[in-house]
C-alpha cells in the first residue's frame, strides 16, 4: 500500500487522482466504464485523495466519481471545488458569494451522493467578494458538518493568509511541475510558514512530459490544450527538446519520462501531495510507480536543468486573470 502524507491535520495517500478528464478537457468522454474501473484500482493501490469538481463536465464528474465510491466512501478522501461558472462559448466567471457557497456545497453533495466532503476547495478567488465573506459561508458548512476541511486553489499569498485568519487552510492546491514552478517563490514559503499542505494538480504538465504528445495534430479537436500557449505549434517543438532530455534521463534510470517528472514533483516535499490525472488503469499503476523512483542530488539537477527553458506561458490570457487573486 501507498505510504501516506499530511495536508495540514489531513492524512492522504502520498499520491492522489485528479478526475477531470474522465469527463472533460482532455478529448471526449469515452469509457466511464473504464474511469471507475481506474478509480478502483487507486483506491485499491492506498490512492486515497480524488479530486474533482462541480464545473468538470458541468457536475457530470462529480455524479461518476459519487458512483465509483459508492461502497467504498470510507476509503475515500473527497475533495471537490465550488465557484467557477462556465458560461456559453467557453467563458467563465467567478462566484463566491456566500449565498452560492451554501448552493454549491449541496448541490456537490447530491451529485456525488455523500453526506460529507472531506477537502472543500475554493477553485478560484472571486475579485468582488471579501474573501473573509466567502469563508465564513465555508466555515458554516465545516460547523454544519457538510465538510471537513478547507482548502484554496491559484490564490495570491496574501489571500491565503486572509483565509486563514478565518479558518485553517488545510491545502493549496496550484500547478506545479518541472515547467511549471511560479509557485516556488512565494506560495511554498507561505504555505510552509502557516502549516498548510499543497496539492500539486497538472504534474505532468498537462500530459506533455510523457513525452505522448509530439504535435498539436495528435490533440482531439476539442482539446483544452489546443488554446494553451504552450501547445501551440510555435511553442511545442522548442518544448519538446524538455522531454525528449527527460527521456534520456529516465532511459539510464529504467523509467519513464513521466515517471522521473511525477517522482521530481513527489520529492519537493513530504507537504506535497501530486494529483496526476488519468482514466487509464495502465497509466495509473505508472503514476503510482513513480513514488518508488529515488532521485539524487545529481539527478535533480540534471533533470532541473533539461527543464529549465519552457517555451509560453502556461495560461491564455483570459484564463490568467483568474489566477493569483
Amino acid at each position: 500500500m501507498l505510504a501516506t502524507r499530511k495536508l495540514g491535520e489531513l492524512t492522504v495517500g502520498a499520491e492522489g487522482l485528479g478526475c477531470m478528464g474522465m469527463s472533460q478537457s482532455y478529448g471526449v468522454r469515452d469509457n466511464d466504464d473504464e474511469s471507475i474501473a481506474t478509480i478502483h484500482r487507486a483506491l485499491d493501490l492506498g490512492v486515497t485523495l480524488l479530486d474533482t469538481a462541480d464545473v468538470y463536465g458541468a457536475g457530470a464528474n462529480e455524479e461518476l466519481v459519487g458512483r465509483a465510491i459508492r461502497g467504498r466512501r470510507d476509503e475515500v478522501v473527497l475533495a471537490t471545488k465550488f465557484g467557477i461558472v462556465s458560461g456559453d462559448n467557453g467563458a467563465v466567471r467567478v462566484r463566491g458569494d456566500a449565498a452560492y457557497v451554501r448552493q454549491s456545497c449541496d448541490e456537490s453533495l447530491a451529485r456525488l451522493g455523500v453526506d460529507h466532503i472531506d477537502l472543500y476547495y475554493q477553485h478560484r478567488v472571486d475579485p468582488t467578494v471579501p474573501i473573509e465573506e466567502t469563508w465564513g459561508a465555508l466555515t458554516e458548512l465545516v460547523t454544519a458538518g457538510k465538510v471537513g476541511h478547507l482548502g484554496i486553489s491559484e490564490a495570491a499569498p496574501a489571500t491565503i493568509r486572509r483565509a486563514h485568519a478565518v479558518h485553517p487552510v488545510t491545502a493549496v492546491q496550484s500547478e506545479w511541475s518541472l515547467w511549471t514552478r511560479d509557485l516556488e517563490a512565494e506560495i511554498v514559503p507561505t504555505c510552509r510558514e502557516l502549516g498548510i499542505g499543497i496539492v500539486a494538480f497538472a504534474p505532468l504538465g498537462r500530459g506533455f512530459l510523457t513525452g505522448k504528445i509530439s504535435s498539436t495534430a495528435d490533440l482531439p479537436a476539442d482539446d483544452m490544450r489546443r488554446r494553451l500557449p504552450r501547445f501551440t505549434e510555435a511553442n511545442l517543438d522548442r518544448n519538446l527538446a524538455i522531454v525528449d532530455a527527460l527521456r534520456k534521463l529516465a532511459d539510464e534510470k529504467g523509467v519513464t519520462a513521466g515517471q522521473l517528472a511525477l517522482a521530481w514533483v513527489a520529492g519537493r516535499g513530504d507537504d506535497v501531495v501530486a494529483i496526476p490525472g488519468t482514466k487509464r488503469r495502465t497509466y495509473l499503476e505508472q503514476n503510482v510507480a513513480a513514488l518508488d523512483i529515488t532521485l539524487t542530488t545529481e539527478d535533480l539537477a540534471r533533470i532541473e536543468d533539461a527543464a529549465h527553458a519552457v517555451a509560453g506561458a502556461r495560461y491564455s490570457e483570459n484564463m490568467t486573470r483568474h489566477v493569483g487573486r
